[in-house]
């Protein structure tokens, strides 16, 4: 097996699928790139057996094989380079390797191929197109928002609803949620899945740039591919919890406002703020937004006054700081709408403008108030 390859080009796709690996494995294969060189073209697959993400590009090739490299070593020796070309000889008998470059040579020792994991067939699939950019977003706007409980798996994702009317995401820990749908993402058949964070992550990495993403999936597992990339990945098992019955339907009370200004208000006031709970209480009073925290084992507090529009009765309720920081900062629009009901219940946060595609609801579970 024998193949020239530019330095700076087999280093960008390295680092592609490499953010798949993990620091420990179980399996030792694990920690290595698979390298199959056809005709004129280079596949190179990583995995952690629930991730598995596949790249090709265009190489010169002299002889096809396949061999699997020890994936720290290739990288540390690669970001070592300026753009060189390099020549790989590979002796499958002893699975050695050999590295050729303007400046030397360098030999390291490989593994066989059919030791590695094979990428995960998607039986039987649903099919559906995405805009990547629209992806991307969803992505961005709902994962935050997952949950850590081991014992609750299911919350530790991102949960796709397709229907003809578009696609919904949502992810929850049973403090905040996110609800987020596209109008341009459509499946002909009503179905869902629970995608884990890690693959999601990584999709936000490859997909910069990207125009249209090809979804495929079944009950166990999803496959995402664009230009010369595959994401496979394993789905999380399990019935997602009935997230519309937690969202108040009847919010009577509305504050409009400019969303960094709260924002900034928050980072400042929360500070203060116990570091057990992060509460910070918001008062509304007619046009006046009162923010305060204490934290009253180091005699610390904060206030602030801001103007708003109102329009509701005077109502007192505490949030988690962290929840509303994290809330707010991926909200992109100039104001936000934030709606309530009873103090006791959760709160409600809304762009005041949102685009044709696309609606957002993000929901926050208030905290008892201080005495």
């Amino acid at each position: 097996m024998k193949f020239i390859v530019s330095s700076s080009s087999l280093l960008k796709h390295l680092q592609l699928v490499s953010g798949v690996l993990n620091t420990s494995n179980t399996l030792p294969i694990l920690d290595d790139f698979l390298f199959e060189a056809e005709e004129n073209s280079l596949r190179i697959t990583a995995s952690d057996l629930e991730t598995t993400v596949v790249t090709t590009f265009t190489i010169e090739s002299k002889e096809e094989g396949e061999i699997a490299i020890p994936a720290k070593l290739l990288l540390d020796i690669l970001k070592s380079f300026p753009e060189n070309p390099l020549t790989f000889t590979i002796d499958r008998d002893n699975q050695s390797i050999e590295i050729t470059s303007d400046y030397g040579k360098y030999k390291l020792t490989g593994h066989e191929a059919n030791e590695f994991p094979k990428t995960p067939e998607v039986e039987s699939p649903i099919k559906v197109k995405i805009d990547s950019d629209a992806l991307v977003e969803a992505v961005g706007k709902t994962i935050f928002a997952t949950g850590n409980d081991e014992l609750r798996p299911v919350m530790s994702g991102v949960y796709f609803q397709l229907d003809k009317n578009g696609t919904t995401f949502v992810a929850t820990d049973a403090h905040k949620l996110v609800k987020y749908h596209r109008s341009d993402a459509k499946s002909e058949k009503a179905t869902a899945f629970i995608m884990p964070k890690k693959p999601l992550n990584l999709l936000r990495t490859l997909l910069a740039g990207k125009e249209a993403v090809s979804v495929e999936f079944n009950e166990t597992n999803a496959r995402f591919k664009f230009e010369n990339t595959i994401l496979v990945c394993r789905l999380i098992d399990g019935k997602y919890p009935n997230y519309e019955a937690v969202i108040p339907k009847q919010n009577p009370n509305k504050l409009t406002m400019s969303r960094t200004v709260l924002l900034n208000s928050v980072k400042r006031v929360s500070i203060f703020s116990s570091k057990t709970t992060h509460q910070v209480r918001l008062k509304i009073t007619g046009s006046e937004l009162q923010l305060s925290a204490e934290d009253l084992d180091f005699a610390n507090e904060a206030t602030e006054r801001l103007t708003c529009q109102y329009d509701g009765e005077d109502i007192e309720i505490g949030f988690n700081s962290v929840f509303l920081i994290e809330m707010l900062s991926n909200l992109k629009t100039e104001e936000i709408n934030l709606e309530l009901s009873e103090p006791n219940r959760a709160g409600i946060l809304k762009p005041v403008e949102m685009d044709d595609n696309e609606d957002i609801l993000m929901l926050v579970m208030p905290v008892m108030l201080n005495t």
